[in-house]
């Protein structure tokens, strides 16, 4: 029987073989978990789309310094360049998928010195002798993908790519926002430098005032202990502060991907004026504008592939092999014409019987499914309660801001008061001190609303996405499938 005999009938066999496919059942296997949806959370729909960040919202700073240093640890933070490594790592598992798509050909030579047993297929004069045994073959071979085994694998390789590509892109943005968040950091503790080297200064000039005072008998040696008490204090906490900022400045240098002392000339500023487009309500754009949700959807839909690929490998698995080349017993002989050697044919294959293998595969697969279904739901809660708790913070900021912006106010005029009764000889200097304390303990506390106030806008940036924008035909491409696979 030749090969176009067997390629004839081979649809007969495949028939016969899905008929036999009865035995090994995949029916009652699929994922149980479903997706959260916007209208399942409430999320408006309502949201102008420009509440989202802009790609480089840290430019709304205005502070040159920290654009660099952003650009810096984009260029140079291992951390991301081992999200961009995984990711071309999923690309070459795709592409491994993608070849088995196609047929494949193969060539092998061999040529070995051997001795022929005198009892075994060769008669003498060959059996007993020692000769060269000499091949060269190629073939090929091409699996069929009727049932979509292999485009299953495919599409689970690219969701996993997708993924990966998402997973940088999420890298990037918690990079750009930990920078910014600890380029405030240290703005907050090295303008506390500032505000403490005044009050030490303030602090000695008091001591010296009250030794003199004590001198004279003005004041009595408990008021002179006290004040010097009061200098020893502040240079503690001047010194707790310089701890502070070194360890401030090599964290950042690091996060750019730089040596500990990188930065140790810098001198970081807080924005005096924050101004963003932040939204009332929780859009439901925001599913699609953080990184991380994208890439959690991604890895739905490739687990859902791979369900798929699980299935598939119910049915037969057909492949064509075909080979051609030269077989000969000693060097003179190899290349002639009659020593050629050909063949080609199917070959199919079905499991009828596995005591529960497959079954126990797809089980694996599906409940692998759930896991990646419940791992996107968590992101999604995670992502509107950061986004929540930011909007939360950030009205709260503003009322506390205003406050002590008041209380400034009152302070100030206080300590103008105070300095006017000095020069008029109302009043000692000591009174001025004072009240200049009074200024500098509440701009403490004004500097520190104003760091949180930027640690929060940088939160709520990257609570908001980060300026990421997902492609919006791969966003349907994967909704679609995985609300047709789990409806």
């Amino acid at each position: 029987m030749n090969l176009d005999q067997h390629l004839i009938k081979l649809p007969l066999v495949t028939a016969l073989l899905l008929t036999l496919a009865g035995c090994a059942d995949f029916s009652g296997i699929a994922p149980q978990s479903k997706l959260l949806t916007p209208h399942a959370l409430s999320a408006s729909n309502q949201a102008d789309a420009t509440v989202f960040p802009q790609q480089h919202w840290w430019q709304a700073y205005g502070d040159t310094q920290l654009d660099d240093l952003i650009a810096q640890a984009i260029a140079h933070n291992p951390s991301l360049k081992i999200a961009q490594s995984r990711m071309l790592q999923a690309q070459a598992a795709a592409s491994v998928a993608d070849s088995a798509l196609y047929p494949q050909v193969n060539a092998a030579a061999q040529s070995t010195r051997e001795r022929l047993s005198a009892n075994s297929i060769y008669p003498p004069p060959l059996g007993g002798s020692t000769v060269w045994m000499n091949s060269a073959t190629v073939s090929a071979s091409w699996q069929f993908d009727w049932f979509g085994k292999q485009h299953a694998a495919l599409e689970a390789a690219l969701g996993q790519v997708r993924a990966a590509q998402a997973d940088t892109q999420a890298a990037q943005v918690v990079l750009a926002a930990n920078v910014a968040q600890q380029y405030f950091s240290l703005a907050r503790l090295q303008a506390q430098q500032q505000i403490t080297k005044r009050m030490l200064q303030h602090g000695e000039q008091h001591e010296q005032l009250i030794s003199q005072r004590a001198a004279a008998g003005l004041d009595n040696a408990l008021v002179q202990h006290q004040s010097q008490a009061q200098v020893t204090q502040i240079q503690r906490d001047l010194a707790a502060l310089d701890e502070q900022v070194a360890i401030a400045r090599h964290a950042l240098a690091v996060l750019t991907g730089a040596e500990p002392d990188a930065t140790a000339q810098l001198t970081a500023r807080l924005p005096l004026n924050i101004q963003a487009d932040v939204p009332h309500a929780i859009p439901a754009e925001l599913l699609g504008h953080r990184a991380d949700v994208v890439a959690a959807r991604w890895r739905v839909e490739s687990e859902l592939q791979s369900v798929h690929e699980a299935k598939a490998a119910f049915y037969p698995n057909i492949n064509l092999t075909a080979f051609v080349g030269l077989e000969a017993i000693g060097l003179s002989q190899w290349l002639a014409a009659d020593s050629r050697t050909l063949g080609a044919g199917p070959a199919i294959s079905l499991p009828i019987f596995d005591a529960g293998r497959l079954r126990a595969q797809l089980q694996g697969r599906t409940a692998q499914t759930d896991v990646a279904i419940e791992s996107y739901n968590t992101t999604v809660l995670n992502a509107l309660r950061e986004v929540a708790d930011k909007l939360a913070s950030g009205q709260a900021l503003q009322t506390q801001l205003q406050a002590q912006t008041n209380t400034m106010t009152q302070l100030n005029a206080a300590y103008d008061l105070a300095l006017a009764r000095y020069r008029g000889g109302l009043s000692n200097y000591l009174v001025v001190l004072d009240a200049d304390n009074a200024v500098l303990q509440q701009h403490s506390a004004l500097i520190d609303l104003l760091a949180r106030a930027c640690d929060v806008h940088a939160g709520l940036m990257l609570a908001l996405g980060g300026g990421y924008i997902e492609p919006q035909q791969s966003n349907k491409s994967a909704d679609d499938k995985i609300a047709k696979v789990l409806k």
